[in-house]
């Protein structure tokens, strides 16, 4: 195929991630190889459970030419995981399964260079316990980067939220101007590596209509001077705008991304 693979992590072993990914292989559409992590006794259970019949190419964690990769069959990286039913109770069980194939996951990625990542879904309460926010932020620990950035991306409008899995009453405790900054220049280098472009960035506010009734808003306080100082920067950004009107085609149409406050 002449592309780089998708490396997918199954997630949670007793989620629907895998019945998903089953029908997704049916409808046939993608342009680059897939390979998924997972334990193929557990593929192999619940594919026959669900009245699936796929063929497996078994991959070696080590292959170092992915070229002649296709999706004629499921290629498959083994991770074992031990089991009674194809479908449990989700418990901690488990999670040393889970981190396993995230660690052989990012290692594959390091070692080749790749660029495209799907995870299953994760349980938060379950695997995560509290030591990170999200799935974000746990890669981030995991791949030691500590400027990151979600972006929702789409080729006509992304969505980038400033926050992430945050209570909403914390929202405002973590927006600042250095974070504003940081978001905006991950994602203006992004842009500028895949597509050679500067975007145009629509950045909301937090309050409702983007004022309020009291002194030291967030926008009065933060948002408004960052966007002020970014502009001087050669950025193409603008707002505060209201986050409960920005989605219109009137207003989208001229911008490629939108900055909100949380998700």
């Amino acid at each position: 195929m002449g592309r780089d693979p998708i490396i997918i992590i199954g997630g949670e072993p007793n989620s629907v991630f895998l019945e998903i990914f089953f029908k997704s292989l049916k409808a046939n559409t993608y342009k680059s190889p897939l390979i998924i992590i997972v334990s193929k006794k557990l593929l192999q259970e619940q594919m026959k459970k669900l009245g699936f019949a796929f063929k497996i190419n078994d991959i070696d964690k080590n292959l170092k030419n992915f070229s002649k990769l296709n999706n004629s069959k499921i290629n498959l990286i083994n991770v074992n995981y031990k089991f009674k039913n194809c479908f449990e109770k989700i418990t901690t069980k488990s999670n040393k399964y889970i981190n396993e194939t995230f660690e052989t996951a990012l290692s594959t990625i390091k070692k080749n260079n790749f660029s495209k990542f799907i995870n299953g879904p994760i349980s938060k309460k379950s695997f995560l316990k509290g030591k990170t926010l999200g799935i974000t932020e746990y890669l981030a620990k995991k791949t030691k980067k500590k400027n990151v950035a979600m972006l929702i991306f789409n080729k006509n409008l992304s969505v980038s939220p400033l926050t992430t899995h945050l209570a909403l009453k914390d929202v405002h405790k973590k927006i600042t101007k250095q974070k504003i900054y940081k978001q905006v220049d991950l994602i203006n280098r992004f842009y500028k590596r895949k597509f050679n472009k500067l975007p145009r960035i629509a950045i909301t506010g937090l309050n409702p209509h983007c004022e309020s009734n009291f002194k030291n808003s967030e926008e009065d306080k933060i948002i408004i001077p960052a966007i002020k100082k970014l502009r001087l920067k050669n950025t193409k950004i603008n707002g505060p705008f209201p986050a409960d009107t920005i989605f219109t085609k009137s207003l989208l149409k001229n911008y490629d991304v939108v900055i909100g406050m949380y998700h």
